[in-house]
This record gives structure tokens, C-alpha cells and sequence, in this order.
């Protein structure tokens, strides 16, 4: 078992004098349940005034075992992390809606996907910062009067190299993108039965590769939906309490990140993360209650448990089982990180 040493916790302590706010919800607490307990390590990832945060957006973790965060600062929104939490590179001031990001792999590299919701667009880039490709609305679609519409959230990859595009925060449309970037169909949408404030992250889940499914996490709707490849509803997982907003996989099991248990109603409930089995039903919630199902098999409501959590927004998971945690809305918060006990 992992211990949090005197001096991590003097470390944390000589930051909080500093005023990082992310210490705030530090907490030696053990989260989660049966084989998915975990304790946060104090202190990792805060930096100095010279590299702030506001929102933390997207997560995601590259070969190097490099902690990549986009955030919407307007300094930088671009902050690559070393494993032990320490700045390597920063980058970026074009996104100042960041908000999805996706890590993909084009031949020997790989390449960041970043979505911005206020310059409306789709870019490529690689992960020193190079603009390779972007991509705007979908004007020829006939489904948006003008750009300012389009709020792309996030993008979900196959591996061939097509992508799909969801609208989250504009019209809930969902735009699939062949291997070299050309549109190919648009689906979903209020006559797709996609209602609004509903598509905001997701991953292709192509764990049967003769059939590919989209899994969505659907904001605000307390549920993940099922999607073939054509836009066609496939099925759902109730997560009831829940926000989804992200959904990772890693080691067999799907991560959600909630935003809160009771938003949008309250804007100052707090979130947690659950862990699903490939079977789809929660094994564990960390910062949250343990997941209950009644005899029917329908899981009872979540609800957070914790300080450790404000509002989480996406998360990460190493090849160790660690896990990250990015934030939206929790005080200019760098990420969380968690280790598997």
C-alpha cells in the first residue's frame, strides 16, 4: 500500500502558505471501494504564478507517460506534465473556449485532437503545439443558420483514423470524419432523439471490432447512450445521481468523471468518479457512495461523499493505475492525481 509521507504533506502545506487553490480539497482520505481505493498524492502538478489554470478541460496521458491538460486560461492552454507532476512544456493561446481533448495515434506519432467552443472549431496539432489541421462548422449540412451555433465538445476516434465531432454545447449534432478529415455524414440532433446539453464527451467503444459502437456521455441527462456508427440508439446506462461528462477506458474498465450530483439545479454540488465493469454496472465510486443495485438490477442514486471533489470534468488513467483528475469550475485547479492502493 502506497503512504503519504511527512514531507508530501509538508509540501502541500508550503504550498497551500502560497495560495495554490487546488490544495484546498486535499485530503488523506481512501477513496472508493473494494478493489478500486485510492489516496490523492499532495501537492502533484501545482506550479507557479508564471503557469496559471482556470478550467481544467481535457486529460489525457501520452507514451512518455507525459500528463497532458488543456485548459482555458488565456496565459497558456497547454500544459504538459512530467510523472512527477513538474512542468516539461506549455503551449497554446488560440483556444480560449478549450474544452475536449483526445489523443490519437498517426502512424509513428501521436497527435492531440482539441476542441474550442467560443472560435468554433476542430484542431490537429501535435503535441509540441504545431497546427497540422483544423476543421469549422459544418455549413454545407443544412443544419445550422451560422457558425456561432457550432460549440464543438469533444471528438472520439476509430482506428482507421475517422473521427466523430459532438456538438455538445451548440445544436447536439454528431459529424463523422473519414481517415483524411473529409466529412462523411452528420446525424443526431433533436430529430435524432439527441436532446439539448446532451452529447459532451465519449469514446468509441471498439471492444467487439465487427461492431463499433459510440458511447457518449451524455451531460446533464444522468446516463451514458449507446450509438452505432450510423446515429442509431443502441442502448443506455443509467447512471442515476451522476453528471457524466467524460468517459476513459484503461485495464478493463470504463472511468466517468461526474460534475456534480445534483447540477445543474445546484451549481455547488460536487462530483465524483465512477468505475464501470465491461459489463457496464458500477463497481466502485471514488468521493462518492457505494453503488447499490436493487433487486430488479437498477442502480440506486449516487451521490457524493466527499470534500476531495469539486466539480471533475475528465480524468486520465496511467499504466501504474494511477489516476488524474481535471476540474471545471473548482477554483483554478490543477489536476488532481491519485494513486491505486
Amino acid at each position: 500500500m502506497h503512504t503519504v509521507t511527512r514531507r508530501h504533506w509538508l509540501q502541500a502545506a508550503a504550498g497551500a502558505t502560497l495560495g495554490f487553490p487546488c490544495l484546498r480539497a486535499q485530503s488523506p482520505e481512501i477513496l472508493g471501494q473494494g478493489e478500486f481505493r485510492y489516496r490523492q498524492v499532495p501537492g502533484w502538478g501545482v506550479l507557479d504564478a508564471r503557469t496559471p489554470v482556470k478550467n481544467g478541460h481535457g486529460l489525457v496521458i501520452d507514451r512518455e507517460g507525459h500528463v497532458i491538460l488543456f485548459t482555458d486560461h488565456p496565459a497558456q492552454q497547454v500544459i504538459i506534465y512530467d510523472r512527477a507532476g513538474r512542468l516539461v512544456h506549455k503551449w497554446g493561446t488560440q483556444f480560449p473556449g478549450a474544452h475536449g481533448l483526445s489523443l490519437v495515434q498517426e502512424g509513428e506519432r501521436e497527435l492531440l485532437f482539441l476542441t474550442c467552443l467560443q472560435t468554433h472549431r476542430v484542431v490537429k496539432a501535435t503535441l509540441s503545439g504545431e497546427i497540422l489541421q483544423e476543421w469549422r462548422w459544418p455549413e454545407s449540412s443544412g443544419k445550422y443558420d451560422s457558425e456561432a451555433q457550432y460549440k464543438p465538445s469533444w471528438t472520439l476516434h476509430l482506428a482507421d483514423g475517422s473521427f466523430f465531432v459532438l456538438d455538445g454545447y451548440g445544436r447536439d449534432y454528431i459529424a463523422h470524419y473519414d481517415a483524411g478529415g473529409r466529412r462523411v455524414k452528420l446525424f443526431g440532433g433533436p430529430e435524432g432523439g439527441i436532446v439539448h446539453w446532451g452529447p459532451h464527451g465519449g469514446m468509441a467503444d471498439l471492444r467487439d471490432p465487427a461492431r463499433p459502437e459510440l458511447l457518449i456521455a451524455m451531460s446533464d441527462q444522468q446516463h451514458l447512450l449507446r450509438l452505432n456508427l450510423e446515429g442509431r440508439h443502441l442502448g443506455r446506462i443509467d447512471l442515476p445521481g451522476g453528471n457524466p461528462r467524460q468517459i476513459r477506458r484503461q485495464g478493463g474498465h470504463f472511468f466517468v468523471a461526474h460534475l456534480a450530483d445534483n447540477w445543474p439545479a445546484d451549481r455547488q454540488s460536487r462530483g465524483f468518479v465512477s468505475v464501470l465493469n465491461d459489463e457496464m454496472r458500477v463497481v466502485a465510486n471514488l468521493g462518492g457512495s457505494a453503488p447499490e443495485y436493487d433487486d430488479t438490477g437498477r442502480l440506486r442514486p449516487m451521490r457524493n461523499t466527499s470534500p476531495v471533489f469539486l466539480h471533475p470534468h475528465d480524468l486520465a488513467v496511467d499504466a501504474e493505475g494511477s489516476l488524474y483528475v481535471a476540474q471545471f469550475a473548482s477554483g483554478n485547479t490543477y489536476p488532481l492525481k491519485f494513486e491505486r492502493l
